[in-house]
C-alpha cells in the first residue's frame, strides 16, 4: 500500500458505560467499516494511578473526582487504532465531548446523551497518542 502520508496511531478507550450497556462491537465495527487498522486491543480495568496518569492535565479540576470514580467503575477495551489521519478521522466519527451536542450519525450523537458517560476517549493530537499510546500499550513501543 502506498499513500502519501504514513499511517498514524491513536489511542481509543471504549468506556466502562459502553461496555455495561453492550456497545463494544458496535463501536468497533464503526472503526472498522471506516477502514481505520486495529492494531491493538485489550479489555482491561483503569485503576486509580492509570487514570491519575491518563488524566494528569486534569487531576486539580473539579470534574475529575467523579470523571475517575466513572472510569474506574468497570471494564473497558482500550484500542490502538491505524490509519490516514487516524486522529482527526477518529475525532469525527465519535463526535462532540458532551453527547448531548455531538452530531446525529456520531458514536456520541447515536448512542449517548451524557457529557461524562460519552462512550468514548479518543486522543486529541499526536502528542497525546504518543503519550497515551505508551500508558496503555508500552510493548508497541
Amino acid at each position: 500500500m502506498s499513500s502519501s502520508s504514513p499511517d498514524e496511531r491513536t489511542l481509543v478507550l471504549i468506556k466502562p458505560d459502553a461496555v455495561r450497556r453492550g456497545l463494544v462491537g458496535e463501536i468497533v465495527s464503526r472503526f472498522e467499516r471506516k477502514g481505520l487498522r486495529i492494531d491493538a486491543m485489550a479489555s482491561r480495568t483503569m485503576d486509580a494511578a492509570l487514570a491519575d496518569e491518563h488524566y494528569a492535565e486534569h487531576v486539580d479540576k473539579a470534574f475529575y473526582p467523579p470523571l475517575k470514580t466513572f472510569m474506574t467503575s468497570g471494564p473497558l477495551v482500550a484500542l490502538v487504532l491505524a490509519g490516514d489521519q487516524v486522529i482527526d478521522v477518529v475525532r469525527g466519527l465519535i463526535g462532540a465531548t458532551d453527547a448531548r451536542k455531538a452530531a446525529a450519525g456520531t458514536i456520541r450523537g447515536d448512542l449517548a446523551l451524557s457529557n461524562r458517560e460519552n462512550l468514548v476517549h479518543a486522543s486529541d493530537s499526536p502528542d497525546s497518542a504518543k503519550r497515551e499510546l505508551a500508558l496503555w500499550f508500552p510493548e508497541l513501543g
